[in-house]
C-alpha cells in the first residue's frame, strides 16, 4: 500500500540545532523539516520556498520568519545572497513568547518584513551571530537573536499582515485540576499539541489523540489550541493534510485517490471537498497549474 512504503516520502528530517550561514541558496533535491525557528535574511536577489503546498517567495531586503517543521524546499535557487539562522524552537519556547506571537509562528506561512521594519543593522548583527554562535558569546548572540524575533513579530503587527489572525474563544473553558495557570503553560501545551499533529496527520488521530499527547482533557485542550493558533485541532489537522497533499501532487505521479490516502485523508470525497475549498480548484487542477514545479 502507498501509506506503507511513504514514511515521510522524499523528506530529509534534520536534528534541531543552532545554525547560521551565508552565501547563496543550496540546491535542494528533496525537501527537508526541523523543529526548528527558521530565519532567513535576503541581502540581495530572492528565494523561492514550495512550503506547505505554496510557492513562498521572500525578496531582496526582506526578513522572514517560519517554523520549519513543514516540509519545504528551495525551487530554482539562484544568485542570492542570504543569510539563515536555525534557532532550535524549544529555545525558542523559553523566552516566554505571548501566546499570539507563538501562535503567528506555527501557522504553515512564514512571517515576511521588510528589513526598514527592523531598527537595528540586521546583516552586519548577523556577521556578528556567525562567530559568536561558534563561541564563548553564544548566549549573547541568542539574546540579540530574540530581540529580532520580537522586532519582526512587532513589525508583522504594525503593519497589519496580522489583522485577523488570532481567533477569540467561544467562552473560556474551565482548566482541569493541576492544569496549567498560565498563558506560557497554556501555549506550551498548544506548542506541544501543533507538534503531534504535524507528526501524526497521516493517521486517523483525533482531538483525544491531541489532548492525550499533552495530558489535558479533549474539552479544555480544545479551547487553549483555539485560543493560541486561532483555529481549532481540527482545522489545524485539516491544514496539514491539505499542504502534505499538494506537496504530493506537485512531486510525484500518483492519483488523486493516492494522495488522498496518504495525506491522511479518510475518504477521497473528503479529501476533494476540503481541496477544492481551500485551493479553489480540483488536485487535478493543481497539479497542472504548478506542473513547472513539480521537479
Amino acid at each position: 500500500m502507498i501509506q506503507d512504503t511513504l514514511g515521510m516520502l522524499d523528506v530529509q528530517d534534520i536534528p534541531p540545532a543552532i545554525w547560521v550561514r551565508r552565501g547563496r541558496p543550496p540546491a535542494m533535491e528533496r525537501a527537508h523539516r526541523h523543529d526548528d525557528l527558521e530565519i532567513n535574511i535576503v541581502v540581495r536577489g530572492r528565494l523561492d520556498y514550495l512550503l506547505g503546498g505554496r510557492r513562498i517567495s521572500i525578496g531582496p531586503g526582506e526578513i522572514a520568519l517560519f517554523w520549519a517543521a513543514f516540509p519545504h524546499r528551495l525551487i530554482d535557487p539562484g544568485e542570492a545572497d542570504v543569510c539563515w539562522v536555525h534557532l532550535p524552537l524549544s529555545t525558542v519556547l523559553g523566552w516566554g513568547l505571548g501566546e499570539q506571537e507563538i501562535g503567528t509562528l506555527l501557522r504553515m506561512r512564514p512571517v515576511v518584513v521588510p528589513l526598514q521594519e527592523v531598527p537595528v543593522r540586521v546583516v552586519d548583527l548577523f556577521e556578528v551571530w556567525r562567530t559568536e554562535l561558534a563561541g564563548d558569546d553564544a548566549e549573547i548572540a541568542l539574546l540579540e537573536a530574540q530581540a529580532l524575533v520580537r522586532r519582526v513579530l512587532a513589525g508583522h503587527r504594525r503593519s497589519g499582515a496580522a489583522a485577523g489572525a488570532s481567533g477569540g474563544t467561544c467562552g473560556a473553558p474551565q482548566e482541569p485540576e493541576g492544569a496549567a495557570h498560565s498563558g506560557q503553560g497554556a501555549a506550551e501545551h498548544a506548542v506541544a499539541m501543533a507538534r503531534y499533529l504535524a507528526a501524526h496527520h497521516r493517521l486517523p488521530v483525533s482531538v483525544s489523540d491531541a489532548a492525550g499527547a499533552v495530558h489535558l482533557s479533549p474539552t479544555y485542550a480544545m479551547g487553549v489550541f483555539k485560543k493560541v493558533l486561532g483555529m481549532t485541532v481540527a482545522e489545524y489537522l485539516t491544514m496539514c493534510r491539505l499542504a502534505e497533499a499538494k506537496r504530493l501532487l506537485l512531486t510525484t505521479d500518483w492519483s488523486a485517490a493516492d494522495v488522498a490516502h496518504a495525506s491522511g485523508f479518510s475518504s477521497q470525497s473528503s479529501f476533494y471537498v476540503h481541496f477544492k475549498r481551500d485551493v479553489g480548484t480540483s488536485p487535478s487542477g493543481y497539479r497542472r497549474r504548478y506542473d513547472f514545479m513539480s521537479h
